[in-house]
């Protein structure tokens, strides 16, 4: 059904076709990923990639083949504990329990899990958990520890919140306990994914030593609490912390007034503040990668990320609804991610500009933005800098020994471009038959 719904859109936007064939054009698929090779369980687990995220998914298919189904597994299993911590209708001793112990379940090769509500999105991922069970016990022991450590902190943290939440219906007090939180369901990710890409060897050891994969995490996870605030406050959740909202409104629920609509503004313009606040770690750390699959699978996200923060910024909207990138920005932003550190930092610079624009100069915290978006330039021009002195010294030293696409790697693109124009030919005539008849 999605892959009808996209190409039903595209058909209906044809000036967006470019733009999808320019993306599968560029992929030349890095490491060709063969179905017909994969066991069941396996194609089972990336069916589920598919359902559980439309954006991680296609980053995670295209990772090296030795990283492509530990990631696939690892995100999978930490998608399950989301699934548990985000479903309210669960009673919380039994929440908590299952969040504790969800390591454990990964010892269990029938394992699986029917408690959630019906209408949570993801519950059939863990109906069917014991797919993924099957391919956690066929990666390296190595990665097996590092997902097995990660998943047990992760559990244990949602664990804590969860109890103390009850208290409160869901509601962040302090800034350092939404950190904490953020570092919990995301941060914590960061390290996990750090250690696999290390183990790898396919980022800098010195990563490891470093904080900059919390930034990563927290970048991703305050994007989602910032941009999901009104389903959030309809399901009786709140994530904003009171030490922000206390500042701009009396009650959490005025940010939902049309009356204190100023006063809203002005406080999602701390909250984006509190979350760009993470960029340059964000930049600083996409530095130290040294794989291209690996390069595209943490850019990506994060330049969406950005690019959602900047649609928030300033924006009525978020207070009635998700708000969310166009599929034509979403395409354009894969594109000019996967190349390198300069395309990402200039992508960086393009959004804290247009951030800058759309800062008010009556809003409290118009300063604070104002220097953050330029340091963030600042790092980001530094990079491009840097990327171009040893571009050129590459070429210097490796002149006539340019790269060529494989023959086979440009027949699957060529191949893709045909199927796509076919498509886009076969929804228009559908549309057209319709309208006829």
């Amino acid at each position: 059904m999605g892959i009808a719904l996209d190409g039903l859109y595209f058909s209906l936007h044809p000036n967006q076709w470019g733009m999808l064939i320019k993306w599968k054009l560029r992929q030349f698929s890095l490491h060709a990923r063969h179905e017909s090779q994969q066991s069941a369980t396996a194609k089972v687990c990336f069916e589920f990639l598919d359902q559980t995220s439309r954006s991680f998914s296609p980053v995670i298919k295209e990772l090296h083949r030795e990283l492509r189904m530990p990631v696939c597994v690892f995100y999978l299993i930490l998608r399950g504990l989301d699934t548990i911590e985000d479903d309210t209708s669960i009673p919380l001793d039994v929440k908590q329990s299952l969040l504790r112990s969800f390591k454990d379940n990964l010892d269990d090769y029938d394992w699986n899990f029917t408690g959630n509500r019906p209408e949570e999105k993801d519950r059939e991922l863990l109906v069917q958990f014991h797919n993924v069970i099957a391919e956690f016990w066929k990666l390296e022991q190595t990665y097996q520890a590092i997902i097995k450590d990660i998943t047990q902190r992760m559990g244990t943290g949602m664990a804590d919140f969860a109890g103390k939440a009850a208290l409160g219906y869901g509601k962040v007090t302090s800034v350092e306990e939404y950190d904490l939180y953020c570092w919990h369901v995301a941060g914590i990710v960061g390290e996990g994914l750090t250690h696999l890409f290390v183990e790898a060897g396919m980022g800098d050891k010195n990563l490891i030593n470093q904080p900059l994969y919390r930034s990563m995490g927290l970048l991703l996870q305050k994007n989602n609490i910032i941009r999901d605030v009104r389903e959030d406050f309809d399901d009786d959740r709140q994530f904003w912390p009171r030490e922000i909202w206390s500042k701009h409104i009396d009650n959490f629920e005025d940010l939902f007034d049309p009356k204190f609509l100023k006063s809203a503004l002005n406080c999602s313009s701390e909250m984006v503040l509190n979350a760009i606040e993470h960029c340059r770690d964000c930049l600083s750390y996409l530095a130290g990668l040294n794989e291209q699959s690996v390069f595209n699978f943490c850019a990506i996200p994060q330049t969406m990320a950005l690019a959602t923060l900047e649609l928030c910024f300033h924006n009525p909207a978020i207070f009635q609804q998700n708000v969310k990138l166009t599929k034509r920005d979403a395409l354009d932003l894969m594109i000019h991610s996967s190349r390198d550190i300069e395309g990402v930092a200039n992508i960086f610079c393009h959004y804290v500009r247009r951030i800058q624009q759309k800062n008010d100069k009556e809003d409290p915290n118009y300063v604070r933005i104002k220097v953050e978006c330029e340091e963030i330039e600042k790092l980001a021009n530094t990079l491009v800098s840097k990327s171009s002195i040893e571009l050129a010294g590459e070429k210097t030293s490796d002149i006539g020994h340019r790269a060529r696409p494989h023959p086979e790697q440009m027949l699957v693109s060529c191949q893709w471009a045909i199927a796509l124009i076919f498509f886009a030919l076969g929804m228009l005539w559908l549309i057209v038959r319709g309208d006829s008849s």
